[in-house]
């Protein structure tokens, strides 16, 4: 792949997910948010099992062993499922609040595979969990009076939407499904819609009697088709070409493109000890990687491929 091209990629890819934030919030004006999560992954679902079908083999997205189903239904239940309370915090949360908070993912990811996976983690690592934890933080500033206030809460949701997309994919990767990742991110997110609708039937939401306002149509298609759909085909690609790691740098710079978007779009604010939190997440990352960053630095002074 062309450096040019992969940094189209990258960038159509933080641009897509970056922009999701904002929608959430736009959609939510007319919609429940465990209905909204809902008809997102019921519609991508719809497109990438319908792309698998006409591209592959059935051998290659129907599923096959126990694992398959094992695999499917962890991701259904926790990286789609798990994945609507940041609907329920963006009620409340501003888009680049939650984005920040979201980005979390990498980091939780690596202490549910040491725990999961038995990956090995060195005292760095640990380190580089507990920054990222007080740039938590310090972005959700929790006040020792009302650490349950409707704002720490909310914000606490984001955490939670974090934790379960992180325990998902160890999850997946445990069990390691046959299916090409089209197939089974359509089977996954099929199986985590069901759930998500049986939530919102069990939590009393109200299905709107009338056609939503246009602009809610909009953000419920852009979910969809392209924040949902088309970007985890960019995702797929790019970790096939580029590993997980440095695919993975996309989750810093989505805050960004959805910091921006929210304060033109939607007149949000951010503070600076906001940004801060942000870098000190960062920053965590930085140091949970480092092994890895040493190596691909050591790869790319022996002239190996980056």
């Amino acid at each position: 792949m062309s450096r040019l091209r992969a940094v189209g990629l990258f960038v159509g890819l933080a641009s897509l997910w970056g922009l999701s934030f904002p929608a959430i919030s736009v959609g939510l004006n007319s919609l429940d948010p465990l209905l909204f999560a809902a008809i997102r992954y019921d519609i991508a679902a719809a497109l990438l099992l319908t792309l698998a079908l006409v591209t592959l083999g059935p051998e290659r997205w129907i599923p096959q062993t126990r694992d398959d189903v094992a695999a499917i239904v962890s991701g259904g239940l926790f990286l789609v499922a798990g994945n609507s309370m940041l609907f329920v915090a963006q009620q409340t949360v501003a888009s680049g609040v939650a984005a920040i908070l979201y980005s979390l993912i990498p980091l939780l990811t690596t202490g549910f595979a040491f725990v999961v996976l038995r990956e090995r983690m060195g005292a760095v690592q640990l380190l580089g969990i507990a920054v990222g934890l007080v740039g938590v933080a310090i972005v959700a500033r929790p006040d020792p009076n009302a650490l349950l206030s409707a704002d720490v809460v909310a914000k606490g949701f984001v955490v939670v939407a974090a934790a379960s997309v992180a325990l998902g994919g160890v999850l997946v990767q445990r069990f390691g499904p046959t299916l090409h990742d089209v197939g089974f991110t359509g089977w996954a997110m099929g199986a985590g819609a069901l759930v998500l609708h049986a939530g919102s039937l069990a939590t009393g939401e109200t299905v709107p009697t009338t056609l939503p306002d246009q602009e809610v149509l909009l953000a419920v298609g852009y979910l969809s088709v392209l924040a949902t759909a088309l970007a985890f085909v960019l995702y797929f690609t790019l970790l096939g070409d580029y590993g997980p790691l440095r695919t993975n740098l996309v989750s810093y710079l989505v805050p960004v493109v959805a910091t921006v978007a929210g304060v033109v779009l939607l007149d949000e604010r951010i503070t600076a000890l906001t940004l801060l939190g942000f870098l000190v997440i960062f920053a965590g990352f930085l140091l949970v990687q480092s092994d890895t960053i040493r190596a691909l630095a050591r790869e790319r002074a022996t002239g190996g491929e980056a």
